[in-house]
């Protein structure tokens, strides 16, 4: 099966102290990753983050009052969540089978 290799349109250069590489270096290895696409991943994941942050949601005044009506109602429980809370946490049953 051929692999297809990612086209790199805009180098990108930076400086960075060797301690900064070296923890980006062990996250990357953590993950299974070179440094470059760790820190390609990461910055990219922040851009958004910041983007999101910054991005201006616009409703009518009815959209909104309905979206605050939904907030304002008491919650619903899910059956799939209740049952996972009555679970014992995996080290209370660990503890208890020692």
């Amino acid at each position: 099966m051929a692999r297809s290799t990612l086209r790199k349109d805009h180098p990108l250069s930076m400086r960075l102290p060797d301690v900064d590489i070296a923890i980006i270096a062990r996250a990357a290895s953590l993950r299974g990753r070179s440094r470059t696409e760790f820190m390609r991943d990461a910055a990219v994941r922040t851009a958004e983050e910041v983007i999101m942050e910054n991005t201006v949601i616009r409703m009518s005044p009815e959209g909104f009052a309905a979206f605050i009506d939904l907030l304002d109602r008491p919650a619903k429980p899910v059956a799939e969540m209740v049952e996972l809370l009555k679970r014992p946490a995996p080290w209370e049953t660990q503890a208890a089978a020692k």
